[in-house]
């Protein structure tokens, strides 16, 4: 469990720390705040997505999750749980990045705002949630692992958390429409009033299509499992 939690907690207020105070302290307190909005964003990806696609893979590698599916508990109940779970870590680093950004980076929000760009990131876990289950009761405990790098971190670059998507070239910011990082980044960031000037709807619609193809895709390989 450290060995989840710690990085999982860390990562995210490290490198925010890094690059939103560092840039922060050079007086543009603007950057402070975008940067909250997408390490916000890059914060609460890796609960969900290692949440889900390892601890699943691990458990049912283990055999432990087939103990589960014999015990009296319903499996939506499982999957709620790992879903809460995922939720509590995001709501721990979402205050974690909020302390730091009003602190130390001069980051001042009307407190409406506060509260929405809670709620959007906390329940922005649901997509990554999906992707990781879909990933979960696929693959192996350790493949599970690799695939999950290689989805979180360069899927984080490619969307604009970690570097604005201005300095990419036109077709990275185009391609990061594929990406759900990118449509709970433009959330974030417009309810701070630094998106690209997209529309919320449509970023929204996307993220919930998303998460729709994802559960389908992990229900199929979910039935796989029970009828093994």
């Amino acid at each position: 469990m450290p060995g989840f939690a710690l990085p999982t907690l860390l990562f995210p207020t490290m490198f925010y720390v890094f690059f939103g105070l560092i840039f922060g302290r050079s007086g543009d307190h603007q950057v402070a705040t975008y940067m909250l909005a997408t390490y916000g964003t890059f914060g609460i990806m890796g609960p969900a997505l290692f949440g889900f696609g390892v601890h699943v893979a691990m458990e049912r590698e283990r055999g432990i999750l087939a103990l589960k599916r014999v015990a009296p508990m319903p499996p939506m109940a499982y999957l709620f749980a790992k879903a809460a779970m995922a939720m509590l870590f995001a709501l721990v680093i979402v205050l974690m990045l909020f302390l730091l950004g009003a602190l130390f980076g001069g980051v001042a929000l009307p407190r409406s705002e506060w509260w929405l760009l809670a709620v959007a990131l906390i329940v922005g876990t649901l997509p990554f949630c999906a992707v990781g289950l879909a990933i979960g009761v696929r693959v192996g405990g350790q493949a599970s692992v690799a695939i999950i790098n290689l989805v979180y971190l360069p899927m984080s670059f490619l969307s604009g958390l970690w570097v604005p998507l201005q300095f990419f070239p036109r077709w990275l910011q185009v391609m990061a429409n594929v990406f759900p990082a990118y449509h709970l980044g433009q959330i974030a960031l417009g309810i701070v009033h630094q998106d690209d000037g997209s529309r919320f709807l449509a970023h929204l619609i996307y993220l919930l299509l998303f998460t729709v193809v994802c559960l389908g895709f992990a229900q199929r390989g979910w039935r796989r499992i029970q009828d093994r």
